[in-house]
Order: C-alpha cells, then structure tokens, then sequence
C-alpha cells in the first residue's frame, strides 16, 4: 500500500459519476443501484486499505509531482493519517449502506440519483483528504450544492422550503470559509496547510490570522450545525429523503466538526489567542449544543426532527472533544463521531421504514401501528438504537463517551461532564419513547411532545422490508461489536498522530509517535446514569396517563417554557436563521477582543 492510493476515493466515486450521467438513462432500472452500491464499497475497501497503510506515518500525495523546494509549496497534496482514512471510510460505508436501502427509491429519475450521491461521496473523500485550504473549499462547495439537490428533490412546498434555509445559510457559510481563505493567502501567499502553519507560528498573535479563523470556523460550524448556527437542520432533515437524511447525520454534519479539528491541529495550533478560543467559545457552544438539542428532541413528534435535533446534541459532544485539546478528548471525538454515524444512520433508516410500511412519521398519529410480527425486528433495532444514544456502556458510542468522560474529568470540565450526561439521556428517552409508543401501543396521554412540529409525509413503499433492514442489522451490528478498550487506545494514537504530525506534512518529515497519556480519572457511573434517565424520562412520558395530575402539573409548568422556547426558535424563518449567523460572529469577535485585552 502506497500514497498513490490517495486519489482514489475522490477519483472513483465522480468517474462513475461522470459515466452515469452520460449512460445512466439507457440502463435497466436496478443497474444504477448496483453501480453505485459497488462503487461506493470500493471507495470503503480504498479507504480501510489506507487507514491500515497509515499505521506508521500518514500518506501524502502530491499532484502532478509539484512537491515543495524547500519552504515553497506550490502544489496541491492530499495528506491522510489513521483520523482522516477512518472519518472517509465511515463515510464510505455509510454511502454504501444508503445504496442498498435506497434499492429502487429512485427508478422515476433513474440514474440521476446515484450521480448526485456519488458526486456527493467524492466531494466527502477529498473533504477528508485533502491538505490544501482552497481545496478544502471547493469539496465544501460540491457538498453543499449536492446537498442543497438532494433536499429539494421532491419539489413540494414544505421541501422547497427546507431546502431553502439550508442553501440561504449554507451559502453564508461558503463565503465566509472564501473570506478567511483571502485573509490566509494575504498573509502567507500560501494555501498548503503546512505553509499556512508556519507563517502562522512565524507571527502568532496576527489579528488577520485570528480573523481568518473567526471566518473559517464559522463556516464550518454552520455546515456542523452548531449552536447558534444549527437552525437550517432540523428543516432539512424533516423533508428530504430518508437515504439522504442517513447521510446528513452520519456523515456531512459530523465532517464540519472534523473540519473544525483540521483547521486547529493542521493550521491555527500555533496561535496562543486561538487555543483559547477554542478552549472557552467552542467548548462552550459544544455544551450548549448538546444539552439544547438533547432538550429539544423531547418536544418533537416528527421522527425525522426528533433525529435531527439528536445529531445537534451528539455532535456537539464532538465538538467538545476536540475544544478540550487533548488526546483523549480527540480520540474520544473519533470514536464518538463513527459510533453516531453508525448509530443515527440506522435510525434514519428505520424513520423510512416507518414512512414506507406504515405510511408515517408522526409518533403519536402512529401508536400501536408497529404492533405487529412483521415490524417487530423494526422496534427491536429502534429499541437497541436508542439504548446506544442513551448511553449504554457497551460499543463505539460508548468508548467514545468514555474517553470523553476521562478527557474532561482531567480538566475539571463540568460543562461537558453536564453535556455527557443530559445529552444522551435526552436523545435516548425520546427515541425509546417513540418506540414503545410505535411497537408496543404505550403512551395513550401525549406530553410536549403533542405541541411539536408535524406534517404528513411517503417515501416509495414497494421495497421489500428485508432489503429495507439489511443495512439497519449491519450498522448496528457495527456500532454494538466495536468497541472495548483496544478500539479506544486506538483512537488515541491515531489522536496522537494527528495532533503531531502540525503541518510538516509538506515537507515530508514524519514526526515521532508522542507518548500515550496516562491514566486519568473517569466516572465508571455516567453511562449507567445516563441510560436510567434515559429510561426513567422515556417512561414516565409513556405513562403519564397513570402519574397524579398534581405531578405532572408541576413538571409540565416547570419545561414547557424551556422546551417551547428551544422550539420556536426553530421557526423556519430564514431572516431569523441570518440573524443567529451575525449573532455567532460577534460571540467570536467578543471572545478574541477579551483574549487580546
């Protein structure tokens, strides 16, 4: 296994591409699935043979052979280590996985769809891979219009709508990542990562460098829908297509926080005033998100929402995982962030079994309608799903949880520490709850949840249930067998090695392995607390019609302002999403102007 590996996962996916588009018309209906299904396992197989490959030392690749003369870097490369082989293989196989669900969603528009996903794909890969900033906006800006296609695919108002905010604020984000880009390039005459590292660490206190990354990382947060910036998603979610919410949460949203990573660890590391940003602001817009969305998924009865604000609470975790600028912290952040891929993948994908055998997606409009032999593999898998989300100490999620724990307990991070508990104690009682609501006929007196957001809503239902369930089994399968602590050391010094190997990629030079941390403290309970909340939460909204009216009086009276708030936030006014977006800005320029002073 060689560097010259390193296109290939970009390069396969928008060949194909580039073939469908031009033949996919005159083929069978099944084909192009199987077309795409194959690519999309060739671009894992690719990806996986990397990760392994970058065991020792990361890959690079330069184009053309325009490697650097010294300090000069002209040329564009694609660097990988074990992080960024893994994040593109999880995206891979989670492209593969939407294929085989999505058999024969699409034969109206025959082959235009799997041009769209492999495009899609392609622009993930280079994402992950690349080392060159202006190339990492050009992925940016094929994800994002891809993206923005496959909202509005069903071109009804409520889709169109949807698709709207998120192109609006998407946008915004592209031209501020093009406005940092600027500051960057002003100042380094450079856009290699490893270039842009030392010109920084050269001038570390460069008000235009602190700039530049105030607009960088805006950008990405927004495309990782972090609060304030998370407004656009749960619009987005709740209409498009349920192969394609799979991989907004499994993979598009979660790669914006692992941009975040890329951009500190790669570029800004050197800059002392930034470390703090990242360390106070992000860390607490990370906490803030995954309490917020956690809160938020309880009032939702639109099962595609209530996902959706479950991705906003759990990948704020990921960002508090890398705020904590540490090892653990960021092998904590990977192997969370592959743990929710696979995960929410499989929720998204049971959403549209819901939507194809039963003919909805409204919790309570669907009570007791999952009651039968045929969907009962269906509330298992949501039950299990939901169990993980919730915190149960078995699998990746929960080695994730666990570095995470550790990470912050050794920085005395109550924040996070709050947002471990609250967050996935709030993602799994709304997901458990809309189970023994849906398969067990439970939960006769609604709660809050009454009061969310819903529409009616089909997706194709001539599949057959066990296609339908067969990357469901695989991903959860997934998510449960690997863990332990092994896959955690793992994390870690693929951590290590990401933070170590800084910029001198372009040179070529290949920095020793550091040291792994030592044994820090952990809470051994927080998971098991996490999940009987989770429990607790879930069942007591499921029987409230047996709880004494004093009681829920009291609680009701207690949450719904906060609830209601959180939700009417979200009013899909775009103007408003905007006004949050300035909003964001200013909570970094007054973070930098503190630092400065």
């Amino acid at each position: 296994m060689t560097p010259s590996l390193l296109p290939l996962p970009v390069a396969v996916p928008l060949a194909v591409a580039s073939i469908l588009l031009l033949v996919g018309r005159f083929l069978p209906w099944r084909l192009p699935d199987g077309i795409a299904t194959v690519t999309a396992l060739a671009t894992f197989g690719l990806t996986v043979a990397i990760a392994i490959g970058t065991a020792r030392a990361p890959f690079v690749y330069w184009f053309g052979n325009w490697s650097p003369r010294g300090d000069i870097v002209v040329g564009i490369g694609f660097v990988a280590g074990q992080a960024d082989a893994a994040v593109a293989a999880l995206t891979a196989l989670m492209f593969a996985a939407s294929f085989v669900f999505a058999w024969g969603y699409f034969e109206d528009i025959r082959a235009f769809f799997h041009v769209l996903m492999l495009l899609f794909l392609g622009a993930m890969e280079g994402f992950c891979l690349t080392h060159d900033l202006f190339n990492l906006f050009v992925w940016f800006e094929v994800m994002s219009v891809v993206a923005f296609a496959l909202t509005a695919y069903r071109l009804e108002s409520s889709a169109l709508e949807g698709a709207l905010n998120f192109t609006i604020t998407n946008t915004l984000g592209s031209f501020l990542m093009l406005g940092g880009i600027g500051l960057l390039y002003l100042r380094a005459g450079a856009l290699d990562f490893g270039a842009l590292s030392r010109s920084i660490a050269s001038s570390p206190h460069d008000p235009v460098a602190l700039a530049a990354f105030c607009l960088l990382a805006t950008a990405l947060l927004i495309k990782g829908a972090m609060v304030p910036f998370q407004f656009w998603l749960a619009d987005a979610h709740a209409v498009a297509p349920s192969p394609v919410s799979v991989l907004f949460s499994g993979a598009m949203v979660p790669l914006g926080v692992f941009g975040i990573a890329k951009l500190y660890w790669e570029i800004f590391s050197p800059a002392p005033a930034i470390s703090h940003v990242v360390q106070t602001l992000l860390l607490g817009m990370g906490a803030a998100s995954a309490i917020m969305g956690g809160l938020g998924c309880l009032r939702q009865r639109h099962m595609k929402r209530l996902l959706a604000f479950s991705t906003i609470s759990h990948t704020g975790m990921l960002l508090g995982g890398i705020a904590l600028l540490t090892p653990e912290g960021l092998g904590g952040m990977l192997a969370y962030l592959i743990g929710h891929g696979l995960v929410k993948g499989a929720l998204f994908m049971i959403a549209g079994v819901l939507l194809a055998r039963l003919g909805g997606i409204d919790e309570l409009g669907l009570r007791g309608r999952g009651r039968t032999r045929r969907m009962m593999p269906v509330g298992i898998a949501m039950a299990v799903a939901g169990l993980l989300l919730a915190g149960a100490p078995i699998g990746l999620l929960a080695e994730g949880a666990h570095l995470l724990d550790k990470a912050a307990s050794s920085g005395a991070n109550g924040w996070v520490l709050s947002a471990l508990l609250i967050g996935p104690a709030s993602t799994g009682a709304a997901v458990l709850r809309a189970t023994g609501r849906v398969f067990l006929g439970w939960g006769e007196a609604a709660g809050e949840e009454e009061r969310g957001p819903s529409e009616e809503e089909r997706e194709k239902a001539n599949r057959p249930l066990w296609l339908m369930m067969l990357p469901i089994l695989l991903l959860l399968a997934l998510a449960l067998v690997c863990g332990g602590e092994s896959v955690g050391r793992h994390a870690i010094r693929a951590a290590l090695r990401f933070i170590a190997w800084d910029g001198r990629a372009s040179l070529g030079a290949v920095p020793a392995l550091p040291p792994m941390p030592g044994d820090s403290l952990a809470h051994p309970l927080l998971p098991w607390l996490s999940m009987g909340f989770a429990l607790v939460i879930a069942g007591h909204d499921l029987a409230r019609d047996r709880l004494p009216g004093l009681w829920l009086r009291v609680t009701d009276r207690t949450l719904r302002p906060l609830l209601a708030l959180i939700d009417g936030l979200h009013d899909g006014v775009v103007g408003d999403y905007v006004a949050w977006i300035v909003v964001g800005l200013a909570a970094f320029s007054l973070t930098f102007a503190v630092v400065g002073g």
